[in-house]
């Protein structure tokens, strides 16, 4: 695991929200799934897993192979845009 204060890189400096979605239905996001590098394709994964609505966990997957590259506690430097 990488250092949770370190900025972790991704495959580009964009940042689209594929997917959010609040999986236990306390009406904040759990899970985050983005692309970077304008693809369209997911790879950046980002999940709260205590359900207090703020990132816990992010992988990057840099080869797109759907294997984690970099799993680092917190948000990796890369917090998700707040909604709207």
């Amino acid at each position: 695991m990488t250092d949770p204060q370190e900025i972790i890189e991704t495959r580009g400096d964009d940042r689209v929200d594929l997917l959010t979605k609040d999986a236990n239905g306390d009406g904040k996001t759990d899970v985050w799934v983005s692309d970077t590098d304008g693809d369209g394709k997911p790879d950046l994964f980002q999940f709260d897993t205590d359900g207090d609505g703020k990132v816990d966990v992010t992988m990057v997957d840099l080869d797109e192979d759907g294997t984690p590259d970099v799993i680092v506690d917190g948000d990796g430097g890369l917090p998700p845009t707040p909604p709207a």
